[in-house]
């Protein structure tokens, strides 16, 4: 094989693994509120922030106790569509909670998670 083709090969293959990596990134949580395992008096509003843009109609956040009661969660999506945050219809009772959330990025990857807290 001449140092041509060599070369070509190993331009092809890293433009190949380029690509791969690039296609595998996905939004992913890099902050939220309450913070994972926060002990916390009863929240305002539920916060998870992503590393880049959700679409608004497939991301939403749900809170359940450990009871599997859930209580209902009006969710809106940032401006800049990097955070889904949640009020709850009335305050949280002192317990433990799970606040799950749901995301889909621009690329379609559909994302779930549970950060769980704890209301004093």
């Amino acid at each position: 094989m001449t140092t041509r083709k060599i070369l070509s090969v190993v331009g092809a293959v890293g433009a190949l693994l380029l690509g791969a990596t690039q296609a595998a990134a996905h939004a992913r949580v890099v902050a939220s509120n309450p913070a994972a395992s926060a002990s916390i008096a009863s929240p305002r509003s539920l916060t998870v922030t992503f590393s880049e843009r959700v679409v608004p109609a497939f991301s939403g956040l749900e809170v359940v106790n450990t009871a599997g009661a859930k209580f209902p969660v009006a969710t809106t999506v940032s401006d800049d569509g990097m955070a889904v945050t949640g009020r709850t219809a009335r305050p949280l009772a002192a317990g433990a909670y799970s606040l799950n959330w749901h995301a889909a990025s621009a690329d379609g990857h559909r994302m779930t998670g549970v950060i769980a807290f704890t209301v004093r």
